[in-house]
Parts: structure tokens; C-alpha cells; sequence
């Protein structure tokens, strides 16, 4: 890998440089509710831009040893006291600034949307690896935005029923990103707590064994949430909740984006077929993956879960976004957009998979509808 690559996947903390950065803009400018939001504009206005300008990586690794150069672990491990640090910071200026409520707003908007690349696509990375300092971390910094059911439910239930009706952050074909939403918030929450109840029984433990993770990530979710209190009383607690809620919103946005429409055989024994890189949606687009440890390329990551970020595959033969997940995000948000962009491509993609002879995913507009009903 070249040298700027390697050094590319750093850029992923000019995201929570975007906080203060907007403090500075504000404190400059006067205008501190209008720079509150300056984040936001980053994040999917330029992004989107220079992903365009800057053009695809489809390039995959040519040694397969980069898969254990740990020093692509580093920026991962780091992220961990940075995001604390920011976290601390931002619930102290909210608390005692005077941002009116329009910048009220941005401000959680913005570091939520932070929060999401920066702790939960964090520890996205983390909580799959093998050893226990990586999992911890990935643990921190998901209960620092109060998802730490995450942890468990993205391993133990999403990597299993990904693509099919069990699993509430595969988003069916024709449901709305405002439909979808609440009930992946509900259900992976549910999900998590269900898996781990589940696990300590099997085991012989009781649910409140000091070995139930849930329990465990609750109690530092509850110690993080007293800190954020001390340091900015009610608004500060309030800071802390709101911002962990749109980080976990996020991130379910993506969850829809990755999964939209995709779904995975059954086969005549009931079971689904094998999950595959014909399951997730992928993009190449240079800027992006590298601000977001190449999670765009979550098709080899369905693939090859344990596969870490910087050897991760491009497939040619995945469903492609038309661009990169910013830009996707915006569109999300508005479904008749989202469904005029996607829809052609998905149609266009399973075309090309029948004309070769591949089934690929089974999903259909009436599969679809039929699933929602």
C-alpha cells in the first residue's frame, strides 16, 4: 500500500476536528448558531464534492500481509481518548455557551454526527477483531454514545440474518429510511439485550451475573452520563443523551444504505443461503473510504467479517452506489430521492447478474411490499 494511503486513513480525525473548528468559526464571526452547523456542511455538502473530484479506488492490496501490519490498528486504539476528550469539551461548551436554538440544534446535530463516524464506525472496526483490548475499546467508545448494544447484537444478530427478514437493520425493499429507523433503534436494542440473556443461560449464569455484558457497558453509559452532569449539570446530561441519540441514528441511516433492498435466498431446508458479497452495498470512492476505514467497502466486510479495514476487497461484481455515503445519507433522508436513485441501479445490477447466470439476491418490488406487510 502507498505510503499516502496509509497515511490517508488518518483523516478520519479531521471529523472530530470539525467541533472545534466550528467553535473557532463561531467565536471569530459572532455568528455562533450559524457555525454550529458548520460540521454538517462539511460532512455532506464538501465531502460529497471532493469525493466526486477526487474520483474511485477500486485497487486492492497487492501483498495480503498488510493484514497484520498493526500499525493500522493504532488510529483505531486512539480514537478512543480523543473522542472521550471531545466528548468532555463539547457537553462544557453547550452547557455554558450561549447558543440560541437554532444552534442548539446544529451543535447536537453535528456532534452526533461526529459521534457516529468517529465512536460507533470506530468501533464498527474494533468489536470484530480478536483481541480483547480491541473489543474493549470498540465497548468504550459505543457506550460513550449509549449504543453499546451494538457491540453484540452487530456480531451475534445483524453478521447472521443480514439481507433477510430477522434482522432489523436490513432495510426491505420500498420501506422509508423514517419507517425503517425507529424500528432498528427498538429492535437492535431489544435484540441485544434478548442475545445476551440468552448466552449467560446457556452458560448456566444468571442475567445479572457481573459476566453480563449489557449490564456491564450500562453501568459506564450510566458513569459516562454522570460525568457529562458534573461537568454541565442538567444541560450537560441533556447534551450527552441528545448527542448519543443522533449518533446512534447515524448510524442506522448507514445500516439502511448498506442493506437497502438486498435479499438473501432461502433455501428448500428453510435456512438462507451463505452471506456473500452480492448482500451489501458497496462504493469505491476514494475520500470517503478513507474518512471512514473503508467501511464502503461492506460488501467484503459481510463477506470476510473478521477481515480488518485495510485489506478489505473491492467487488466489481457487488450492487454499486452511485456515490459515496455522504451523499447517499442526503438522499436517504428524502425517500422519493433515495428511491429514484436506487431503484435504477438495483434494477440495473440484477439484470446484469441474471444475463450471467447468477440468481444474486432474490429481492423483488413485490418481494419487498410483501415483506412489509
Amino acid at each position: 500500500m502507498p505510503l499516502w494511503k496509509r497515511l490517508g486513513f488518518l483523516l478520519v480525525f479531521v471529523v472530530p476536528a470539525l467541533m472545534p473548528a466550528a467553535h473557532a468559526l463561531g467565536v471569530a464571526t459572532g455568528m455562533h448558531d450559524v457555525a454550529a452547523w458548520f460540521p454538517l456542511f462539511v460532512l455532506f455538502v464538501l465531502v460529497p464534492v471532493l469525493d466526486r473530484a477526487l474520483g474511485h479506488d477500486p485497487s486492492n492490496p497487492a501483498d495480503a500481509r498488510i493484514a497484520d501490519d498493526r500499525w493500522f490498528a493504532a488510529p483505531t486504539l486512539l480514537a478512543v481518548p480523543v473522542q472521550l476528550g471531545l466528548l468532555a469539551w463539547s457537553a462544557d461548551l453547550f452547557a455554558h455557551d450561549p447558543f440560541g436554538p437554532l444552534g442548539e440544534l446544529g451543535w447536537l446535530l453535528s456532534h452526533g454526527v461526529v459521534g457516529g463516524v468517529l465512536a460507533i464506525n470506530t468501533a464498527h472496526e474494533l468489536v470484530h477483531k480478536d483481541t480483547r483490548v480491541e473489543r474493549a475499546a470498540g465497548g468504550v467508545l459505543l457506550a460513550s454514545v449509549g449504543y453499546h448494544g451494538f457491540k453484540i447484537e452487530h456480531v451475534r444478530g445483524h453478521h447472521v440474518h443480514v439481507s433477510t427478514p430477522l434482522d432489523a437493520s436490513s432495510a426491505r425493499y420500498g420501506e422509508s429510511l423514517w419507517h425503517f429507523l425507529p424500528r432498528a433503534l427498538v429492535r437492535n436494542t431489544a435484540n441485544a439485550w434478548r442475545l445476551e440473556v440468552a448466552r449467560l443461560r446457556r452458560a448456566g449464569h444468571s442475567v445479572l451475573s457481573p459476566r453480563n455484558e449489557m449490564l456491564g457497558w450500562t453501568f459506564r453509559w450510566l458513569a459516562f452520563a454522570l460525568g457529562a452532569l458534573l461537568i454541565g449539570g442538567g444541560r450537560g446530561l441533556a447534551f450527552f443523551l441528545a448527542q448519543g441519540l443522533f449518533a446512534a441514528c447515524s448510524l442506522e441511516i448507514i445500516n439502511y444504505i448498506e442493506h437497502y433492498g438486498l435479499e438473501r435466498r432461502r433455501l428448500p431446508d428453510g435456512r438462507y443461503e451463505r452471506t456473500t458479497h452480492l448482500h451489501s452495498w458497496n462504493s469505491d470512492f476514494l475520500l470517503s473510504n478513507l474518512l471512514l476505514y473503508q467501511l464502503q467497502r461492506h460488501s467484503d466486510h459481510h463477506e470476510t467479517p473478521r477481515r480488518r479495514y485495510q485489506a478489505l476487497l473491492h467487488h466489481a461484481d457487488s450492487p454499486q452506489l452511485p456515490g459515496g455515503y455522504a451523499s447517499m445519507f442526503v438522499l436517504a433522508l428524502c425517500p422519493p430521492l433515495w428511491y429514484r436513485t436506487i431503484h435504477p441501479v438495483l434494477a440495473t445490477w440484477r439484470d446484469t447478474l441474471a444475463s450471467q447466470g447468477n440468481r444474486g439476491c432474490t429481492a423483488t418490488r413485490d418481494a419487498g411490499s410483501a415483506s412489509r406487510a
